[in-house]
């Protein structure tokens, strides 16, 4: 399995503090093309998918 570093990318991490923030808003536009959040994202599990999409208004690769 691969690994990610989506669970501690600093630029996340600053969404999660503020998502109105520059760096904030520059990741949530980010992850709809970025391949290693796609990669991350289909190898979850469907709840923490489901978790993921409603946290971040996250509706690609469904």
């Amino acid at each position: 399995m691969a690994q990610y570093q989506c669970e501690n990318c600093k630029l996340r991490a600053n969404y999660d503090k503020n998502p109105k923030s520059l760096m904030g808003r520059f990741w949530r536009w980010h992850i709809n093309f970025c391949p290693g959040w796609k990669g991350y994202f289909n190898s979850l599990d469907d709840e923490k998918k489901a978790e993921l999409r409603a946290k971040y208004q996250f509706t690609k690769y469904q």
